[in-house]
C-alpha cells in the first residue's frame, strides 16, 4: 500500500516515464543541431529538471526514488536556491577549483622572470618625430650659401648643390640665396647673381628659376619687414636675371597678373619693368649696379673709418667697432684703419688702451690680416716726420708701440727687420731696369692718346728688352686701372695684340703674378684695385690670352697668405658665370668703340694681325 509520504503515486510514476521518453527523443534531435544554437536538453538534464519539480522526499533523510522498488538517485542542487551548471571541459561550476592551469585573475609579465619572453609583451605605439625632407634641404642650402659667400667658389657651390640632390626643391634654393643676399653688401648681391647664372641650365632649369623668383615676389611683403629697401633690391635682382638671360622678359607680364595690386610683389615687378628694364642702356646700368665690393670713393671710405674710430673711442664697444669695419667691405684697405687708429692713439692718450685692444681683437679674429697690419705700421712710420709737427712725441710713442704690438702677437716681427733694411742706402746697380720703366711709361701714355697699336709694338721691339715684358704688362694695367673704361678697354685690346706678336704666355702669366703680388700697394692709390685686377684676368681668359688652367698656375706662383689669391678666385667666378664672354666684353667696350678711332685702326690692320675678325662679330662693333 502506498504511503502518502516518501513514495510516488501511480500517476506520478506514469508522468515520470512519459517525461523520460520525451527527453530521449529531444536528446537525439539535439545531436543534429549547432553547438551554439539552443536545443533540447539531454535526458539526464531533463529528468533532473523533472525530478526537481516532481520530487518526493524519502523518509530516510532526503533520498528520493525514481520508481517503486528501485533506489532513488541523489539530486544535487545548490543550497543557495540558484541553478548551478557545470562548465565545459569539466572545469566545474561556481565554488569549484576549476580545471588545471586555469587562471581567472589578471596575469602580469615579470621582466625579471628567468623565463621572460619579450614576444609576450603587448604591442605599444611609440611616437617619433618624422623628418621633413624640405626642412632638411633648407638647412643644408643655408650652410652652402654661407660657404659660397665666404669662399666665392662657383664651381664648388654648383658641385655641392648637385650632390645635395632633391632637384625638386631648387626653387627654394633660389629664394633662400636671393633673400640672404638682399640683406648683405653689394659684393654678396653680385655673387648671388653670378652663381644663378652659372647654375642655370646645368643644375637648375628655366622653370625652377621662374618658380623661385615668383616665390620671392610672393614673399615681398614679409621681406620688407626686415629689409627696408626690399622692393628696390628684389626688383634689381629680377632685372639682372632678365639681363643675364636666365629669366624670360615675359615672366614679369605673367607674374603681375597673379598678384594683387596692393601687394609689395606687384610694386617689385613694376619697379623692375619701368625703372630698370625700360631705361636707356639698361643692361650696362643693371650689370654695373653691384659691380664691386663698394661704390665709395677713397675719401668717403677714409671718412667712414675716422668716424667709426672716433665713435669707438667714446663708447669702447669693441664688438660693434669690428662689425663696422667688416661692413665696410674693403679688406684690401684695412691698412688705413691701422694707420688712423694708431694716430688717434697718439693724439688721445686716454684712448690708447682701447685702440690697442681693438687692433689686437681685429688681428685675433682675422678681420685685419697680418700683411694689412704691417702695411698700416709701415705707412705710419713713413709719415712720422710730418706727424711730429703736430705731435712732438710721435716718434717716441711709435717706437714704444711697435715692441708692445709684437710681444702681444698682433704685429709680425718682420716689421722691425724691414724697417732696419729701409734705413740702408738702396742699391742703384739696376739702372737698366729703371730706364726701361721710364721708357715704357712714356710709350703707354702715348698709346692712350694716339690709339696706335702698331707704333707701340714697333717701339717695344726697338727697346730690345724682351726679358722685361712682364714689367711692361704690369705698368700697362696699373696705369689703366687708374683711368676710365676707355683706357681699360684699350689696355685689354693691346694685350691681345701683344700676345699674338711679341709676348709669350709665360710673359703674360709672370706679369699678372707681379700685379697680384703688389695689389695691396696698388690699393693705396686705387681703392677697387682687387676687383679691377680680377676683371683684367677674366678678360684675358675670354680673349684667349690666358687659358683657364693658367689661373691655377698663377695661384700656385703667389706667396702664401697673399691677397692676390682671392683676386684670382674672383676672376674664376666671373669666367664661370653664364654668358661671361658677352658680359665681360660688353662692360667696357661699347662706349670705347663709339668714342675712339681704335675700331677703325683695328679694321685697317686686321690683315696684319689676323685676329680681329671674330672679335668684331662677338663684340658687335
Amino acid at each position: 500500500m502506498a504511503s502518502s509520504e516518501g513514495f510516488l503515486t501511480e500517476e506520478q510514476r506514469e508522468m515520470l516515464k512519459i517525461a523520460s521518453q520525451n527527453a530521449e527523443v529531444m536528446s537525439s534531435l539535439s545531436l543534429a543541431s549547432s553547438p551554439k544554437s539552443p536545443g533540447p536538453r539531454s535526458p539526464r538534464q531533463s529528468s533532473s529538471l523533472l525530478s526537481e519539480h516532481h520530487h518526493v522526499k524519502a523518509p530516510g533523510g532526503g533520498h528520493s526514488a525514481a520508481g517503486g522498488g528501485v533506489a532513488g538517485r541523489h539530486v544535487r542542487r545548490s543550497h543557495s536556491g540558484k541553478l548551478g551548471r557545470a562548465k565545459k571541459d569539466g572545469a566545474g561550476g561556481k565554488g569549484t577549483w576549476g580545471k588545471l592551469l586555469d587562471t581567472d585573475g589578471v596575469s602580469v609579465i615579470d621582466r625579471n622572470d628567468p623565463n621572460y619572453d619579450s614576444g609576450e609583451e603587448p604591442y605599444e605605439l611609440v611616437g617619433s618625430t618624422v623628418s621633413d625632407p624640405l626642412d632638411d634641404y633648407k638647412k643644408a642650402v643655408v650652410s652652402l650659401i654661407e660657404e659660397y659667400f665666404s669662399a666665392g667658389d662657383v664651381d664648388a657651390a654648383a658641385s655641392d648643390l648637385r650632390e645635395l640632390g632633391s632637384s625638386e626643391y631648387h626653387p627654394y634654393f633660389i629664394k633662400r640665396l636671393v633673400s640672404i643676399a638682399m640683406d648683405r653688401n653689394n659684393k654678396e648681391k653680385e655673387m648671388a647673381s653670378v652663381l644663378l647664372s652659372a647654375l642655370y641650365a646645368d643644375v637648375i632649369n628655366a622653370a625652377q628659376i621662374s618658380q623661385g623668383f615668383f616665390m620671392l615676389v610672393e614673399s615681398a611683403d614679409d621681406l620688407a619687414v626686415d629689409i627696408l629697401d626690399a622692393v628696390d633690391v628684389l626688383a634689381l635682382f629680377i632685372a639682372r636675371a632678365v639681363v643675364d638671360d636666365i629669366l624670360p622678359p615675359a615672366f614679369i607680364t605673367r607674374a603681375i597678373k597673379l598678384l594683387p595690386e596692393t601687394s609689395k610683389g606687384f610694386q617689385v615687378l613694376q619697379t623692375a619693368e619701368k625703372s630698370y628694364l625700360s631705361a636707356p642702356h639698361h643692361a650696362e646700368l643693371v650689370e654695373s649696379r653691384w659691380g664691386g665690393s663698394t661704390n665709395l670713393t677713397v675719401d668717403e671710405v677714409k671718412k667712414k673709418i675716422a668716424d667709426l674710430l672716433r665713435e669707438y673711442a667714446e663708447s669702447g664697444d669693441t664688438s660693434e667697432a669690428c662689425t663696422c669695419i667688416r661692413q665696410l667691405g674693403v679688406s684690401f684697405f684695412h691698412h688705413e684703419v691701422v694707420k688712423r687708429a694708431l694716430v688717434l692713439a697718439m693724439e688721445n692718450r686716454t684712448a690708447e688702451p682701447l685702440i690697442l685692444k681693438l687692433l689686437k681683437e681685429a688681428a685675433d679674429e682675422g678681420l685685419i690680416s697680418s700683411s694689412q697690419m704691417v702695411k698700416g705700421f709701415t705707412r705710419l712710420a713713413e709719415s712720422l716726420d710730418d706727424l711730429a709737427l703736430d705731435i712732438p712725441s710721435a716718434k717716441k710713442m711709435f717706437q714704444s708701440l711697435v715692441p708692445q704690438a709684437i710681444s702681444d702677437g698682433w704685429l709680425d716681427a718682420s716689421f722691425q727687420k724691414s724697417s732696419v733694411e729701409d734705413g740702408e742706402k738702396p742699391d742703384e746697380k739696376d739702372e737698366k731696369l729703371r730706364r726701361y720703366k721710364k721708357e715704357v711709361v712714356t710709350m703707354i701714355h702715348e698709346y692712350f692718346l694716339s690709339d696706335d697699336i702698331p707704333e707701340l709694338i714697333r717701339s717695344l721691339e726697338d727697346l730690345g728688352m724682351p726679358e722685361y715684358n712682364p714689367i711692361f704688362l704690369k705698368k700697362l694695367i696699373t696705369l689703366a686701372m687708374d683711368r676710365k673704361n676707355r683706357e681699360k678697354e684699350m689696355a685689354s685690346v693691346l694685350l691681345s695684340a701683344l700676345h699674338i706678336e711679341i709676348f709669350s704666355t709665360e710673359d703674360i702669366v709672370s706679369g699678372f703674378v707681379l700685379l697680384l703680388e703688389s695689389a695691396e700697394d696698388t690699393a693705396l692709390d686705387i681703392l677697387d684695385a682687387s676687383n679691377e685686377l680680377a676683371f683684367f684676368l677674366a678678360r684675358a681668359v675670354i680673349d684667349d690670352v690666358l687659358a683657364p688652367l693658367n689661373l691655377e698656375e698663377i695661384t700656385s706662383m703667389l706667396p702664401a697668405n697673399c691677397s692676390g689669391s682671392e683676386t684670382v678666385r674672383m676672376a674664376r667666378s666671373l669666367v664661370a658665370a653664364r654668358h661671361a664672354g658677352e658680359r665681360i666684353l660688353r662692360t667696357r667696350s661699347r662706349s670705347f668703340w663709339k668714342n675712339t678711332r681704335v675700331g677703325e685702326l683695328l679694321a685697317k690692320h686686321a690683315n696684319a694681325f689676323g685676329i680681329w675678325g671674330c672679335r668684331f662679330s662677338i663684340m658687335k662693333w
